[in-house]
């Protein structure tokens, strides 16, 4: 491990990675976060996870058991009817899933706010599960290049929670604004709205690309699959404060706000919040894996157009796909995905592990030991965080369109063979987009730079590598500190503790 102190020009002023008693910090954090600007290169991705990382994950009160139902748990009778009718009479509250095999043959759709299905523990409460999503349910589509398959293969759960967003337009923006700012100025109607009141600003892009121009930091590479003015992104805060048209935002903007890509501003009020499923395990058949996008749908949960739902100690066994983690603000906790008795093709058994699809989502405290294709993937999205995991070697897939902002920060690879394997078609960009930052990543192998993977304002501080130092203020950042003694560990964890004041 090359491990050099470099002195590095950051702005107007030279900062030094320091060191203490062993330990070392990055020149883009400091002491304490004393060198961290939000508009800055490193991303601010405090506000990551349920509830903003402001509350716990909750123990919501019990109100039915899944036995009421009928349901038996013999690992024979077929509980689908029994759950769905549970989740059907249940307004609000959690379903108690007591010790058993359930075996599982519907999806089990969740569209409603504040249900949570609560099993006695990973290693007693199990849904087995013996048909794939694409024979309950079939939903046939195609990669981008035209092979057919079934969209199960990246999307889908047999426990579905299913949302949308309800809010009302209230305008457009009529000022351009800057990455980092806390104010944009709308018209429309604002009078509805009031402190602490959630909105969704969304851009669209513009028929030269500017957007995704921007989203990479001036360096997409190919984008010529993505239809021009098509590509979107969207941003929610709550307001700190409203005076007349001018609205001030309680975090700082992620992206710039120019006219051309006709920024809107309307109130977020997503359908589905405050759900989860926790202490439960999914068990898929004993299969030889057929190969990328054979997959026709053995996977577990998933989370699209919710806000502020979770995943809480669950176990996942041999599935295609683990948890498709897709809105807003969700926490995936003390995951665990393993194979049993199942034929791997290539090394692999399965699609993706996680897929962090949506903003501002969580994956926290996991353990992957089954080696999918794809073991975490970010696709678009931006601000959501991989932190304090391990697997048996895994990979950090960008799947291009643009994923920026987001940070994979504590994590042992295992291996360290396939950090930097991704998907995505061809002609969709490069695969990370601006500012995806990787922080105190350790491996068996050393890694290197990722040449042609993302634009240079990628952040990488803190891997096992025997590469030197290159941190340009405008260019690759590449801090060689050695993982065992750089502070903070976690990035996420230090930015919410200094957002919020924890001690």
């Amino acid at each position: 491990m090359v491990n050099l102190r470099m002195v590095t020009r950051v702005g107007m002023g030279a900062l030094i990675s320091l060191s203490c008693a062993g330990a070392e910090v990055s020149a883009l954090w400091g002491r304490d976060g004393g060198a961290w600007n939000p508009g800055g290169r490193l991303p601010d991705v405090s506000f990551a996870g349920y509830g903003c990382g402001e509350r716990p994950l909750p123990h919501v009160p019990v109100v039915c058991n899944v036995r009421d139902f009928g349901a038996k748990g013999d690992g024979t009778t077929d509980d689908s009817g029994a759950f769905l009718a549970a989740i059907a009479k249940t307004e609000k509250g959690a379903i108690v899933v007591p010790p058993g095999r359930y075996r599982i043959t519907k999806i089990l759709e969740i569209t409603k706010p504040g249900i949570v299905l609560r099993g006695a523990g990973a290693d007693k409460s199990v849904l087995f599960c013996p048909v794939p999503l694409n024979d309950i349910k079939p939903d046939w589509g195609a990669t981008t290049e035209g092979r057919p398959t079934s969209n199960y293969s990246w999307s889908g759960g047999i426990v579905w929670f299913k949302g949308r967003d309800k809010g009302k337009s209230i305008g457009t923006v009529t000022a351009q604004a800057t990455r980092g700012d806390r104010e944009v100025r709308v018209a429309g109607d604002t009078s509805m709205l009031r402190p602490g009141n959630w909105i969704q600003i969304s851009v669209r892009d513009d028929d030269s690309r500017s957007l995704l121009d921007h989203l990479y930091s001036g360096d997409p590479g190919k984008l010529s699959k993505i239809p021009a003015g098509k590509h979107a992104t969207t941003f929610v805060t709550r307001l700190r404060g409203i005076d007349g048209d001018r609205l001030t935002l309680e975090r700082p903007l992620r992206i710039d706000l120019r006219p051309e890509w006709k920024p809107e501003v309307k109130v977020y009020a997503p359908t589905v919040t405050e759900c989860g499923i926790e202490e439960i395990a999914f068990e898929f058949p004993a299969r030889e894996y057929g190969g990328h996008f054979s997959e026709l749908g053995y996977n577990a949960v998933a989370f699209s157009g919710v806000a502020h739902c979770w995943a809480r100690n669950l176990r996942v066994i041999n599935s295609d796909s683990g948890i498709y983690a897709g809105g807003r603000f969700c926490t995936v906790y003390g995951l665990r995905c393993e194979m049993r008795d199942v034929v791997e093709a290539g090394g692999v058994f399965g699609h993706h592990g996680v897929g962090l699809n949506g903003h501002d989502n969580l994956l926290t405290r996991f353990d992957i030991r089954q080696r999918f294709i794809h073991d975490i993937t970010v696709e678009g999205g931006a601000g959501n965080v991989a932190s304090s995991g391990r697997g048996t070697d895994l990979s950090f897939d960008h799947h291009k369109r643009a994923p920026y902002e987001n940070v994979f920060t504590d994590i042992d690879l295992g291996l360290g063979t396939r950090m930097w394997r991704c998907g995505g078609g061809a002609d969709l960009g490069r695969h990370c987009g601006a500012r995806g930052t990787f922080w105190n990543i350790r491996a068996e192998k050393p890694q290197k730079y990722p040449k042609n993977f993302g634009p240079p304002s990628m952040n990488l501080v803190a891997l096992v590598t025997r590469e030197p130092s290159i941190t340009e203020p405008d260019g690759i950042w590449f801090e060689a500190i050695s993982p065992d003694a750089i502070q903070p560990a976690n990035l996420h964890e230090a930015q919410w503790r200094k957002r919020l004041g924890a001690e």
